[in-house]
């Protein structure tokens, strides 16, 4: 029989000082937010599953719980993205038909982690704008991602720039999409993910040596501005191609103009979310830390399902892990407290009361708990001096 206190795997308790950081950051990323002015949206935790699920794929399916409502009989799911949710608000309840951006922070329900050492309940903040189809909404949300991240002071940032158009012009450059089953896609794409050369030939054989080389070529096409140099020499010529590199190339661009301390690169095999984004790409990693700490990009087609197809792109993290990676990097410092004696006092209480309306924290030391400190660092304490309660160092 297992212990009662024992957690499903995956699923932990956040404790004192992680808890204060994450609502920190928290707070940062809403007020970086507002600043770019992104509208603060709280959906639901759990939906109809046809509405949490539209338009997101199978990748996101296999990630949702669900549940039958006891009122309804209908089957409900716990969202495990929150983007679907913004869409529809987007769509039907605000209904605007100029540029709408919003923002939301909530946990999402996973059920399954995404890495070895993930959480199967991210605590997720994203950032959205809706109704403009050009690369300004595109820049404008990169910047509000590098700039959340400098403001938590992260460092050594990287960010890698990507488009699944190039994929979709190389397929159709070759005249293959249409012969592909979804599960031959699906391997195809997984190939490329994985950078699988091996497999690429393999699937590619039915097609002749010009594919192969191609999808092969896309896996090695990750580094700086030489890799668009590549592509364009080695990719089939398609439209979409085209138009990808030209936006990726203006996009490192004016990243590197406005964050000189960030590096810009390139990763065009890099296909997470491939059913769910229809442009450019993007993925933030910072120093000492191997996944990326957010990702996002392009999805025009996110809200279709709603009856509004709105041009769309944003980006999301999660909290929990950015709270880590910055305890790592700067440990925790004790919060400054003042250190108060209990007490009936009306004096006393007057003084703590007012002491904490100016923003100070005091804590009050019950009878038989004088020396216990456990996150605060008491610098300072009230005490009585000439009949009058001060505040004074310790």
């Amino acid at each position: 029989m297992s212990s009662a206190w024992l957690l499903p795997e995956h699923i932990a308790d956040v404790l004192p000082a992680q808890a204060r950081r994450v609502e920190e950051l928290r707070r940062v990323w809403l007020d970086v937010a507002r600043g770019y002015g992104y509208e603060l949206v709280m959906p639901p935790l759990l939906e109809h599953l046809e509405s949490l699920l539209s338009g997101t794929g199978h990748e996101l399916d296999l990630k949702t719980f669900k549940l039958v409502d006891q009122l309804s009989g209908r089957t409900l799911g716990v969202r495990a993205d929150a983007t679907p949710q913004v869409a529809r608000i987007d769509a039907h309840l605000l209904n605007r038909v100029s540029v709408t951006r919003l923002c939301y922070c909530g946990p999402v329900l996973h059920t399954r982690p995404d890495s070895p050492h993930a959480s199967r309940e991210p605590l997720q903040f994203g950032a959205e704008i809706y109704g403009h189809a050009g690369l300004e909404a595109d820049l404008e949300v990169q910047e509000l991602a590098l700039e959340g991240l400098k403001a938590i002071g992260v460092s050594g940032l990287v960010l890698d720039l990507s488009d699944v158009r190039l994929v979709q012009g190389v397929l159709s450059g070759l005249g293959v999409e249409a012969q592909l089953s979804a599960s031959q896609r699906d391997q195809l794409l997984g190939a490329l993910a994985a950078k699988d050369a091996g497999t690429l030939r393999e699937l590619a054989q039915p097609w002749g040596s010009a594919a192969a080389t191609a999808l092969v070529a896309l896996t090695r096409l990750y580094g700086g501005d030489e890799v668009l140099s590549q592509a364009r020499s080695v990719l089939p010529a398609h439209p979409l191609v085209d138009s990808a590199l030209n936006d990726l190339a203006l996009l490192a661009q004016r990243l590197r103009a406005a964050f000189p301390e960030v590096s810009v690169g390139f990763d065009l095999s890099d296909l997470s979310g491939y059913a769910y984004y229809s442009g450019a790409r993007f993925a933030v990693y910072g120093a000492g830390h191997a996944d990326a700490l957010l990702r996002g990009g392009r999805y025009d087609e996110v809200g279709a399902v709603f009856g509004r197809r709105r041009p769309a792109v944003g980006f999301s993290l999660d909290l929990k892990i950015l709270a880590e990676l910055v305890l790592g990097q700067r440990g925790v410092a004790p919060r400054p407290a003042v250190r108060a004696p209990w007490g009936e006092d009306l004096a006393l209480r007057q003084a703590v009361r007012q002491l904490r309306q100016q923003g100070q924290t005091v804590v009050c030391v019950l009878p038989g708990h004088e020396h216990e400190v456990q996150e605060f660092d008491c610098d300072r304490e009230l005490a009585l001096v000439d009949g009058q309660w001060v505040v004074r160092p310790l």
